[in-house]
């Protein structure tokens, strides 16, 4: 703690020593030129301007110093600066660069870009391996703003932001900084240590502003957005892209600077259009200017995204580092416009030879106690981009605001207006929040509650709870009790439960839950209400298939060590057979329901299972390999890591139960991963195990069942964890088991170069799904299918053609999925 506090009191003040450059940049017309990259001669000190053309940089010493001011299309400027008050003033007009097409000599049989292009190429790994290990000063600004916000959207009204926009729906919806010291080392080590975190109108929040988000490498061979995005000098560039040399000039060092029209091949590829600037002779780049579109990114929610990269050149150390960064968006969905984008300055770069061994560990990200609690003397001390007036006011308007929505006074007014009751809520349910206190009572109403199946007929329920929240600590408890009731079997069926977020680092939970339930044989429920519903009502095809539990069960899961979660849960509980009360349906026909017994679904008068009681108890764990986090003093928050695959592994036991015959022991085990293939797709692994031990007369209850479909209908995103074809039953086993699923999302990779196809903007799905139990020959399933179908920016569906497999052919049929 004292170490700490001694490191506090240096930074400060060092801050406090610094001498500070203030001023403005300008066209030759007056015009403020924003983002312009702006440094010392021959250092890393580094900064840019505002939207307003505006900046303040930070020098450490008195005296001469030379300032240069980088802007693409100007020539780069340079200042003299002495430095004996501060702060101290200045403005500075850069003029037009002016672009020649006779300074590179132009082969008439070759574009002369390509051969720039192919040289980049080259020497991109050399150019990559100066800036492969460093420590810098990191600087973040993230703003986004609303433009006619409507008022509601499909039929909700959206008064969340009413206080915050103005009169024409517009104005900042959020806007953040961060000051932070990085280390890292390629290809992907990275460590963030936050000294400043600030969002306007919480004292209490955490910027998402960071480095790592920031981390756009065009040395490297691909991107990092909603999928990778070719890099203009990617080892395969030429199959993406077309070049067009648009001149060149010299800067200060007298280093000619190429210009480079990007072309992409086919729109509708994860490529991306605009500019990239390629030192002669080196190859190394000295800025970008591109942009990308939401179809190329696959995020149908972005219009376009611009990002913008200046570098500067140190003649002391013969590096190109980058020193500002922009990344602009326009984005819309449903009426909502939102634009905005994210400022980035990196400064102060040291280039160590190495790096003790513990530098990385798996906390990447590491928030300073009282990281959000600065005060506005340090910012406007520290800040490197001075704020714009309009972010000013944001500040000044929201820290304000905060102040009284604090207030027990308003925080009712606005729960009395949100607390209102209507005679609908009966039906759809109704909240009531006291928000000082920050708790809530729920009641669920039966709307969306109601369902049909053939042992209940039409069957709701209710329910009630309450939570209590914790916000400083991020822990919550809540309970709760809902009441079902089947029309046709005319039961009342109770529960009530408790359930607690003990702790944020250690992700502490309890959950205590008991009651009477008619639930699925299949403890995963894989048979959707609503899907078994217009099945059963409309084709006469009862598939979910219930028993009766009354039961109470405990469970509690922590983080042991970063990686490892545990889970421990015991369960006593009462099974009873259920029967079909119900031959109810909405498109008469002369077919019967299937019985509720899975094991022989044409007869009616034999129970599935016999009526006893059983204890069970279950020890899981989850370790995530490789698995990275974010330390915050409210907590930890794990960010898992793709690279490495997950690990569940589980032991069960059956005991105590008034038949013998009915205990049991289980083991499982179940790896998981998903592998991105550079711009060609991401496969997704999941491959689960099990063995039975004295099972042989076990309750078909505790049978391993598989996550079937025989409905042609999937909703959710389980594809890669359930099969297409294979009947809900079939497979179930109390002896081994050994279960594949292997899918390739291509990303667009093929079908977005199949002419007339690529305009369905969709994505090739191939699947491969095995499964194998004793005493039955092993079950395939093969697919093929599209993703990413819809209209406009919803595209929520998916289409598969599956065929199956079981000693030969077994059947096809198609499949119909809906993605949220």
């Amino acid at each position: 703690m004292k170490k700490n506090f001694t490191l506090l009191l240096l930074f400060l003040i060092a801050v406090a020593t610094q001498a500070q450059i203030k001023g403005v940049v300008k066209d030759v017309t007056g015009k403020p030129l924003p983002f312009v990259n702006i440094f010392e001669e021959n250092t890393y000190t580094a900064t840019t301007t505002n939207e307003l053309g505006k900046f303040e940089l930070n020098i450490k010493t008195p005296g001469k110093h030379v300032i240069l001011f980088q802007y693409l299309g100007y020539k780069t400027g340079k200042q003299v600066v002495d430095i004996a008050e501060n702060p101290i003033s200045i403005e500075v007009v850069l003029l037009e660069e002016e672009i020649s097409l006779n300074e590179v000599v132009i082969n008439p049989n070759d574009n002369p870009a390509n051969e720039i292009i192919r040289n980049a190429i080259k020497n991109k790994k050399t150019n990559a391996a100066k800036t492969a290990r460093y420590t810098a000063d990191f600087y973040s600004r993230g703003i986004f703003r609303v433009k006619n916000l409507p008022k509601t959207i499909l039929g909700q009204k959206l008064d969340f932001f009413d206080e915050i926009i103005d009169s024409t729906r517009s104005g900042i919806l959020y806007l953040s900084e961060t000051v932070s010291k990085v280390t890292f080392q390629k290809p992907d080590k990275l460590k963030e240590v936050i000294l400043a975190s600030k969002v306007s109108g919480n004292d209490n929040g955490f910027s998402f502003n960071n480095a790592s988000s920031a981390n756009f490498d065009f040395y490297d061979n691909y991107l990092e957005f909603d999928t990778n995005v070719v890099s203009p000098i990617a080892d395969n560039a030429f199959n993406y892209y077309k070049y067009s040399f648009e001149g060149s000039f010299f800067n200060e060092n007298r280093q000619q600077i190429n210009k480079i029209k990007i072309i992409p091949r086919r729109e509708t590829e994860p490529v991306m259009s605009g500019y990239i600037y390629i030192v002669d002779d080196t190859y190394a780049v000295y800025a970008v200017d591109v942009s990308l579109t939401g179809k190329q990114m696959q995020n149908p929610a972005i219009n376009v995204l611009n990002l913008k990269q200046s570098f500067s050149y140190n003649n002391l150390s013969k590096i190109w580092t980058k020193n500002t960064q922009t990344l602009d968006f326009d984005a819309g969905m449903f009426g909502v416009n939102i634009s905005g984008g994210f400022t980035y300055v990196f400064s102060n770069f040291e280039f160590p030879e190495k790096f003790d061994k513990k530098t990385f560990t798996a906390e990447v990200i590491r928030f300073e106690e009282n990281a959000n609690k600065k005060e506005d003397s340090f910012w406007n001390t520290i800040r490197p981009v001075p704020l714009t007036e309009e972010e000013t006011t944001d500040y000044l308007k929201k820290d304000a605001l905060q102040e009284k929505k604090k207030s027990q006074v308003y925080l009712d007014s606005i729960d009395k207006k949100k607390n209102k009751f209507g005679l609908l809520d009966i039906i759809n349910g109704y909240s009531y929040s006291n928000s000082f206190k920050k708790w809530t009572i729920n009641y669920n109403g039966p709307a969306l509650n109601t369902s049909f199946n053939t042992v209940q007929g039409y069957n709701t329920s209710i329910g009630l709870s309450y939570f209590k929240n914790n916000e400083d600590k991020k822990t919550y408890y809540q309970f709760g009790s809902n009441l079902a009731y089947g029309f046709s079997d005319e039961k009342f069926r109770p529960t009530g439960y408790f359930s607690a977020k003990l702790d944020n680092k250690s992700k502490s939970f309890l959950t205590v839950f008991g009651g009477n339930v008619a639930t699925q044989f299949n403890p995963e429920e894989p048979i959707a209400r609503i899907v078994n519903m217009v099945s059963t009502l409309f084709f006469k095809d009862n598939y979910m298939k219930l028993y009766e539990k009354n039961f109470v069960t405990a469970n509690f899961s922590r983080e042991i060590f970063n990686g490892l979660n545990m889970t421990a849960a015991v369960e006593y509980a009462e099974r009873k057979p259920l029967f079909n009360t119900s031959d109810y349906t909405l498109i008469k026909n002369d077919d019967l329901y299937t019985s509720n017994n899975p094991l022989l679904p044409l007869d009616e008068t034999v129970a599935a299972i016999d009526r006893h009681n059983l204890v069970k108890l279950n020890i899981a764990g989850r370790i995530k390999f490789g698995q990275e986090y974010i330390t915050r003093p409210d907590g930890k928050y794990n960010l898992g890591n793709d690279k490495y695959p997950t690990l569940l592994f589980g032991y069960e036991k059956g005991f105590a139960s008034n038949n013998d015959n009915y205990n049991y022991d289980k083991v499982t085990a179940r790896i998981t991963q998903n592998l991105t293939l550079g711009n060609k797709g991401e496969t997704g692994i999941n491959i689960r195990a099990g063995k039975f031990f004295n099972a042989e007369n076990i309750s078909f209850v505790d049978y391993k069942h598989f996550n079937g479909n025989e409905t042609h209908v999937s909703i959710g995103t389980s594809f890669i964890n359930s099969f297409n074809l294979l009947p809900y039953y079939a497979a179930s086993t109390n002896d081994s088991y050994l279960e594949t699923h292997f899918e390739h999302n291509d990303k667009g990779y093929i079908m977005n170069k199949i002419p007339l196809l690529n305009k369905l903007q969709s994505k090739l799905m191939l699947g491969f799904k095995n499964l194998a139990v004793p005493d039955r020959k092993p079950y395939q399933e093969f697919s093929v299918g599209l993703s990413n179908l819809g209209f406009g920016k919803v595209r929520i569906f998916r289409v598969d053609y599956v065929r199956s497999y079981q000693g030969g052919f077994q059947g096809d049929g198609v499949m119909f999925g809906i993605n949220f």
